[in-house]
């Protein structure tokens, strides 16, 4: 069995909530939160980051095999991640052995070598890669998480992350992750801010849950230990993300300077060789690589090795948000959370909040992944169709 063909496509920006039907109690806390990144310190993008950030839509990408079956991989990023699919990657797959998810990520890595496997190439990467494994997992009946090793765990145990805490714990979650509204450029009034915004989640969620801060890259180091140093009191389990990705040496700097707190990073490192690093550098205690956007799967796979040979856990960005992530947790050891982005109003059921039809959700803070082939997406073709701009 041969690939076909390999077609991407922009993905429709109101899939999310497809089956709402429960009126909210009250807007989402992402509407209109300001949330600290790398341009908070220019105060006409720094409120919102939808002043700043792309609007290309998100992707879906369709591989074929010869004998009619397919499967579905999605990223973001709109045309440059579709151009480099449709006008590179794709074409070159054709005619290539459907089932050798490694060979074909092995290629696709080296194909984009002259324009840099990072970035926008490990998006469409990912895109691609996705889709390979959900039609292998068809061809052969099993689902994915079946095929790189079966279930590790009975289920899943999720984390939210947002800042309607009282909702997560409504919903059982055990540990709640808040989006940090102020970074290094608001000085000493913004720790003023962010520690009594940490009171106020810890005497909320009490003891018992476990509470996490995401720094979305608005640090540098110095801000980063002055923020842990005052954070001390609500005893968080981790800091995430509190420098630029590329600053590798800076993440170096930090374990150095704040050898006794949880330091997680890896949303924005593309490839194995960031994860690579950090692991001979023992820098980093947690890794979080996005599956849409890291390179796929396989790569994901890759780094929780990677992961178990330095003793680093591994909590897939927003993992829990797609069929994809889940079946990657579900079946890796070294995934020992799993991440449930909160961006929609509370008291609006999870099952009514899901990307795709069938789309497993957490309950009671917990998540068991569909069992059916592939990702089980719950998807035909025609409701493929149905997901283009």
């Amino acid at each position: 069995m041969k690939i076909k063909s390999v077609k991407a496509f922009a993905i429709r920006s109101d899939l999310v909530g497809w089956g709402m039907t429960t009126p909210p109690r009250r807007p989402s806390w992402s509407a209109n939160a300001e949330v600290a990144g790398p341009m908070s310190r220019y105060p006409r993008y720094k409120r919102l980051r939808a002043a700043w950030r792309p609007t290309w839509p998100s992707v879906g990408c369709v591989v074929t095999a010869t004998d009619g079956t397919w499967g579905l991989g999605m990223s973001r990023y709109g045309s440059p991640v579709i151009d480099i699919i449709n006008e590179h990657l794709g074409p070159l797959l054709v005619d290539e052995p459907a089932l050798a998810t490694e060979r074909l990520s092995d290629m696709m890595m080296r194909l984009v070598s002259p324009y840099g496997p990072s970035g926008l190439a490990t998006y469409a990467i990912s895109a691609i890669d996705l889709a390979l494994w959900d039609l292998k997992g068809k061809a052969l009946k099993r689902p994915v998480y079946e095929l790189i090793g079966g279930p590790a765990r009975d289920a899943i145990p999720c984390y939210a992350t947002g800042n309607d805490t009282d909702w997560h714990i409504e919903l059982g979650f055990k540990g709640t992750k808040l989006a940090c509204p102020h970074g290094a450029a608001d000085g000493l009034d913004g720790l003023d801010r962010i520690e009594e915004l940490l009171a106020r989640t810890r005497a909320l969620v009490g003891d018992h849950v476990e509470l996490m801060l995401d720094c979305w890259m608005a640090f540098d180091p110095e801000a980063a230990v002055r923020l842990a140093e005052r954070m001390r009191p609500y005893r968080l389990k981790w800091i995430e993300d509190c420098l630029p990705a590329d600053d590798f040496d800076g993440q170096t700097e930090l374990r150095r300077r704040l050898p006794w707190h949880t330091l997680a990073t890896g949303e924005h490192w593309y490839g194995l060789a960031p994860f690579a690093s950090a692991a001979a550098r023992r820098n980093t205690d947690v890794f979080q690589p996005d599956i849409g956007w890291v390179g796929g799967l396989t790569a994901c796979v890759k780094i929780c090795h990677v992961a178990e040979s330095a003793g680093i856990a591994v909590a897939p960005h927003a993992g829990m948000n797609t069929p994809y992530g889940q079946h990657l947790v579900f079946a890796m050891p070294q995934c020992t959370w799993g991440e449930y982005f909160l961006g929609t109003a509370p008291g609006v059921p999870l099952a009514e909040t899901a990307l795709t039809p069938g789309a497993a959700t957490p309950k009671d803070g917990f998540l068991t992944p569909s069992d059916e082939p592939g990702f089980g997406l719950g998807l035909t073709l025609d409701g493929v169709e149905a997901m283009r701009v």
